[in-house]
């Protein structure tokens, strides 16, 4: 499945951990979870750690050793726990499992094999969504200076910025290489980040497993280490349970199906793993090369009718039972095919539909010289001119965005191989030329001039 994380360009706006994450639980109330559920997750991290000091399960538990300590009392109470060796601090206590927990933790894990950091409610996820939400509005101001160091039109930004004020999905298309995937990630800069996000969220008793190291990029991960080892009278610690992190961008391109769309049961583990769209809320959910997925452009549109429109959407459980979760991400179609070739029905609900076509000649330099820089090859002007005059101008292609660096990766790659110093030679241009589109011309011939990295006249 393609979820991919694309790294935040610009520093948060809030660096804070504690600002960001609720308050630590204290009491097994305020955790909403179930006792019963709580017993369960204890007794299969103990038998699966063949007892533990009370700071140790606290740790994995993401809760406080004072509330877990409490947790813990109630099973010794009903004989499912006893202290096997006791330390100088309350922290330091070992549990262990008696016959009747152990036989407690085999019928739990039996059930569900999920063992790590307690979850969130539903209830409470929901709601930590909402209040993520972004409020404040894209500006010209903001958007111009996010893309600043980008190669992009001043028009292409305005028309980006408006549409993530319109919180509507966007389609961006135009011809393969323009640069739509590169511009459909980018616009994660325009989010006010960072956020929280759980470990694993609990719905009817079933665990969902939220957070995916391919999705989420912690902000400071020794940071929410530190919380989750903080004393245990620190009341004013942030619940360890959520992790402060960038605003999520994950991607699929054409292995999304809709059976991807709604929670994926493993027999063996007993628990759920969110689908993508999910994994994406407060950020990007990006649909690339819409069209090539094994769903049509229709049926993925029918799929998400509802949720857009009411900003929630329904999962399936196994039995049949549906919750509800909320659907707070922009939504960004990317597709080489022109709107006029997608369905009507999935336009209208497109708020905008943007344009990425090929670039001017002076961005097109811009991007080469940028080019250049990277893969440690001189600029040469001559050499730019022979590429557009010559190479596109003479074979009618379009300056898109993707060619100069497709091009002079495949130069540096040449010079390497001949043992000769990277240079903007023109016969190493035009065999790089026919080796990237292989059309027009004798590539034999071009491959043997390449041979010599002298300048030819």
């Amino acid at each position: 499945m393609g979820l991919v994380h694309f790294p935040h360009a610009l520093a948060p706006r809030t660096s804070s951990i504690a600002s960001l994450l609720p308050r630590a639980p204290q009491t097994m109330e305020e955790t909403g979870l179930p006792g019963p559920f709580l017993a369960d997750l204890v007794a299969k991290t103990l038998l699966q750690a063949a007892g533990a000091k009370l700071v140790e399960l606290a740790t994995r538990l993401c809760l406080g050793g004072a509330l877990v300590g409490a947790v813990c009392q109630a099973m010794r109470r009903d004989g499912l726990l006893e202290v096997s060796r006791r330390g100088e601090q309350e922290s330091d206590v070992v549990f262990e499992l008696t016959l009747a927990g152990r036989a407690r933790a085999l019928d739990a894990f039996s059930r569900s094999a999920y063992v790590g950091p307690a979850p969130v409610t539903l209830e409470d996820y929901a709601a930590r969504v909402r209040a993520q939400t972004p409020s404040e509005p894209v500006t010209l101001r903001l958007a111009r200076a996010v893309f600043a160091d980008l190669i992009l039109a001043d028009e292409l930004v305005d028309k980006l910025g408006t549409a993530m004020n319109s919180a509507r999905p966007l389609l961006l298309h135009g011809p393969a290489g323009s640069g739509k995937t590169f511009i459909a990630r980018s616009l994660q800069r325009l989010l006010p980040g960072p956020i929280a996000i759980p470990h694993a969220v609990l719905a009817q008793d079933e665990v969902i497993r939220l957070y995916d190291v391919q999705c989420h990029r912690p902000l400071d991960a020794d940071d929410a280490a530190l919380a989750a080892r903080a004393p245990l009278d620190n009341r004013a610690r942030p619940d360890a349970r959520w992790v402060a992190c960038e605003r999520p961008v994950v991607s699929c391109g054409g292995e999304l199906t809709l059976e991807m769309l709604d929670l994926g049961f493993d027999p063996r583990a007993g628990y759920y793993e969110a689908p993508p769209h999910l994994k994406a809320s407060n950020g990007l959910f990006i649909v690339d090369d819409l069209g090539r997925q094994r769903v049509t452009p229709r049926e993925l549109m029918n799929r998400w009718i509802v949720p857009m429109e009411r900003r929630h959407d329904h999962l399936t459980l196994r039995g049949g039972a549906r919750v509800e979760v909320p659907f707070e991400m922009q939504l960004v179609f990317s597709s080489n095919l022109a709107p006029g070739a997608l369905d009507d029905a999935f336009l209208r609900r497109i708020g905008h539909k943007i344009e990425v076509g090929p670039v001017d000649s002076h961005a097109y330099a811009r991007i080469f010289a940028s080019a250049c820089e990277d893969e440690g090859l001189p600029l040469d002007d001559e050499a730019l001119e022979h590429l557009i005059e010559t190479l596109h101008g003479g074979r009618g292609r379009a300056l898109l965005a993707c060619h100069p660096r497709d091009l002079l990766r495949l130069v540096a790659s040449r010079a390497r191989y001949l043992e000769v110093p990277p240079s903007l030679d023109t016969g190493l241009m035009d065999w790089a030329w026919h080796t990237l589109f292989g059309d027009d011309g004798d590539a034999r011939r071009d491959a043997a001039a390449s041979d010599s990295p002298r300048r030819s006249s």
